[in-house]
């Protein structure tokens, strides 16, 4: 599924604030190297239905035995690992006696320490491997895994690593054991150890999406074969709040467009951005916070949140919410399946060339049947005009006002709303108590 920058970041897939970010909140490897092969998992969403399921089927397998996966392997052993191959030590006698073994400790015994303590780390993560081959790579496995597995038993299928298939745990070696083991890795193992390394970071990759999912109570989407764009999902919901509420969806190629109307702060710009997360993660083979999703294959999704001026360029605000615009029109008319999120369009013009600019753009997208659309606006007054178009759909976000407090039920209701709530909420915030002591 292509998607861009602008669209990651309205969504807060990536953020600068990094603890308010989507990776962030499932980021549960255990490695750094798994943490940069979950941010490639996570810039590059697929876009065939095959891939999709190759990764919801690996995630189910590797949660099938979670309490198998081998703590042994951490970061830390792995920063030793590499280290070791980047350390200047004495040479390890290439055929180890009982007598080289004890004369190198003695007559190299700094070296000797180092190459101990890397020896066990690698002890470790080989044995981690092993467990990992031993434990998933059966008739189960999904395509993925089984592939990625096989390769780690073919890199470690080495008479030399025995030794360690038979010990419990490093301490376990005698010195001529270690030594002959250390000398086997550091001078004929090198390209091997990386390349299991790299294995290792893909399943640690996967290993966090299956934490992520167990923790949130994610779900895996229904993903149907369909030229037609069609989300049907039950209790869906943004995965960033403590406490969020949850909507029901439903978009399909005769329902395309769903016109969203509430005052501030009731809710609009949450629920498109939990749309556009969801389907981003559905995307990536990761489950979703939801209570149940189908959805056909999206080829692209875009976003128009957060734009911002250009004032090095001397752009405006408006001028880049049409820049946005127009690339957005460009790009999908193609007649392939797109998801498009508009949060309050045409912000920064006056009120009546907003209402002529959105009423334009609007009677324009509605033309494209094979994308999905949802649109959020306080300009209310052009939805009575657009509803001579069976495709759109009215929705609003209710506010009450009770002593002059507003009270958010953030449920979505049909229809649309005329609330319009900013100076009370300039009055309830002290505001104008504040102007009028001026």
């Amino acid at each position: 599924m292509e998607t861009d920058k602008t669209t990651l970041n309205d969504l807060s897939i990536f953020d600068k604030e990094e603890e308010f970010s989507v990776f962030n909140r499932l980021d549960f490897t255990r490695t750094l190297g798994g943490r940069e092969r979950l941010k490639q998992l996570f810039k590059k969403s697929f876009s065939a239905i095959s891939s999709i399921r190759g990764v919801q089927q690996t995630l189910k397998a590797i949660h099938h035995h979670i309490d198998a996966w081998p703590q042994i392997i951490s970061n830390g052993s792995i920063m030793v690992i590499q280290k070791f191959y980047e350390s200047g030590i004495d040479q390890i006698p290439p055929s180890v006696t009982a007598a080289s073994a004890y004369a190198y400790k003695i007559f190299h015994s700094s070296d000797f320490s180092l190459v101990k303590y890397s020896t066990g780390h690698a002890f470790d993560f080989i044995k981690g491997m092993q467990i990992l081959i031993a434990t998933y790579l059966n008739e189960t496995a999904s395509e993925p895994l089984k592939q990625l597995l096989q390769r780690a038993q073919k890199i470690l299928n080495k008479q030399q690593f025995f030794v360690i298939t038979k010990k419990e745990k490093a301490d376990n070696l005698t010195i001529t054991e270690m030594l002959h083991l250390a000398y086997f890795i550091r001078y004929h193992y090198k390209q091997n150890i990386f390349e299991l390394l790299d294995i290792y970071f893909q399943l640690d990759a996967w290993y966090a999406m299956t934490t992520a999912m167990d923790k949130y109570g994610l779900v895996f989407p229904e993903f149907i074969e369909s030229d037609k764009p069609m989300i049907v999902a039950s209790g869906l919901y943004h995965i960033l709040l403590p406490h969020p509420v949850a909507y029901d969806v439903i978009l399909n190629q005769e329902n395309n467009f769903l016109f969203l109307t509430g005052a501030n702060m009731a809710g609009k710009s949450t629920f498109i951005r939990s749309v556009g997360i969801t389907i981003f993660l559905a995307h990536i083979g990761m489950g979703v916070p939801a209570s149940a999703m189908q959805l056909s294959l999206f080829d692209g999704l875009l976003s128009n949140i957060n734009v911002a001026d250009n004032v090095a360029k001397g752009e405006s605000y408006f001028y880049n919410e049409v820049q946005r615009i127009k690339n957005t029109i460009i790009k999908i008319n193609d007649d392939r399946k797109w998801l498009i999120l508009i949060d309050e369009l045409f912000k920064g013009t006056n009120v009546q060339d907003a209402m002529k600019c959105s009423t334009v753009v609007i009677e324009g997208l509605i033309k494209m049947k094979n994308s999905l659309f949802i649109l959020s606006t306080h300009l209310y007054e052009i939805g009575q005009a657009l509803k001579k178009y069976p495709n759109i759909s009215f929705k609003y976000f209710e506010t009450s006002v009770a002593d002059e407090q507003l009270k958010f039920s953030y449920q979505l209701k049909e229809g649309i709303s005329n609330d319009r709530l900013g100076y009370l909420i300039l009055k309830r915030e002290k505001v104008i108590d504040l102007l009028e002591k001026l």
